[in-house]
């Protein structure tokens, strides 16, 4: 396991010349590029199969090429067509992203190795092998759920591994935890991150980073977000675009915190802990403390450590997915930090 320390809270932007450029695959809402982009990195183009993540991703980052494109039907040569129409060819990049997780997901009672999501990550290594006849791929972050290291799993995670030792680079692996990088939220990760080894690029250390530990820290200053309606629009709705929920509908909204009993569709979060991960399902995002109502999706962002000038595109369902999906800033931030620690890029070409 890599190494992971301790560090003061994290800074802001950082502006730094000659980073590689960042491609983001299954980009979702933006996450994990966020925190690449608060390291100083520049997104050059993100890719995701779901309109509304990339209505929000071109949102929130005006400057980056973002595309609605399903990444297999896309193939290797097609993503490289796509970045080779947002940067020159030949320059420096990085390659980000976390293929989807429900085949792998410890939550998922239906989980098999023969899910076909489960030949996304083979997919991405062969995108990271085209991509390396182009570019100089300098590194490369691999993000999924706990799950893919079950024992059902294993031989997809450790090919992984391998092919990405096979491809120059040496990896590192991380078992990540968003509560120690100031996210209120007991959500866990593995995170590999390998860098170009012909390179002679540094070990990547990770520092832990103090902040928000619970909901009621992240949240408990909100006033009580929209409840959803037929025709409602974000200008209906107040604090935040995302500030919205469901009408509390179940007879199990009425049941006072002392008495509340949860169920998987129904987790309530308590006040003075951190937030289990975030969302799940259709709809079920977690239980409000007060157990009146579910979470707003603006609470669930600011759980998730979104900036409060954040917004999520699509409808409420949406909005859920992304949420749910989403890596954490923080998290994502210190992953960027550490690589930019890491990396020697020695004059290059950019």
């Amino acid at each position: 396991m890599a190494e992971l320390i301790s560090a003061p809270p994290l800074e802001q932007t950082v502006q730094r010349p000659a980073l590689p450029y960042i491609l983001s695959l299954f980009c979702g809402p933006g996450g994990l590029d966020l925190g690449f982009k608060k390291a100083g990195f520049r997104i050059a183009l993100a890719i995701d199969r779901s309109a509304a993540a990339v209505n929000t991703h071109k949102r929130n980052f005006p400057r980056s090429k973002s595309i609605c494109a399903d990444i297999v039907r896309l193939g290797p040569r097609g993503v490289v067509r796509e970045l080779l129409d947002a940067i020159p060819d030949g320059v420096s990049i990085g390659v980000i992203g976390g293929p989807p997780c429900q085949g792998f997901s410890r939550a998922n009672n239906l989980s098999h190795a023969k899910d076909p999501r489960n030949v996304l990550p083979a997919l991405y290594i062969e995108i990271v092998r085209e991509l390396q006849a182009h570019f100089s791929v300098e590194f490369v972050v691999f993000e999924n759920v706990l799950g893919i290291k079950d024992r059902k799993h294993v031989r997809t995670y450790d090919k992984v591994v391998t092919k990405l030792g096979e491809a120059d680079f040496d990896v590192n692996e991380f078992q990540l935890s968003a509560l120690d990088f100031g996210v209120p939220q007991k959500r866990e990760r593995v995170i590999l991150i390998g860098t170009r080894a012909s390179a002679g690029h540094s070990a990547v250390v990770l520092e832990k980073r103090k902040g928000k530990q619970t909901v009621r820290e992240a949240i408990h200053h909100l006033d009580e977000p929209t409840f959803f309606q037929r025709g409602l629009s974000s200008s209906d709705i107040s604090t935040h675009p995302n500030h919205w929920t469901m009408n509390p509908k179940s007879k199990r909204f009425s049941t006072p915190p002392q008495r509340w009993k949860p169920s998987r569709s129904f987790k309530r979060l308590t006040w003075d802990e951190a937030s289990p991960t975030i969302a799940f399902g259709n709809r079920e995002i977690h239980v409000h403390p007060s157990c009146t109502r579910r979470l707003s999706i603006y609470e669930a962002m600011l759980l998730q450590g979104f900036p409060d000038n954040y917004v999520l595109e699509g409808n409420f369902s949406e909005q859920v997915e992304q949420v749910s999906n989403a890596v954490p800033p923080p998290l994502g931030q210190a992953v960027a930090l550490g690589i930019r620690r890491a990396i020697k890029m020695n004059g290059r070409k950019k």
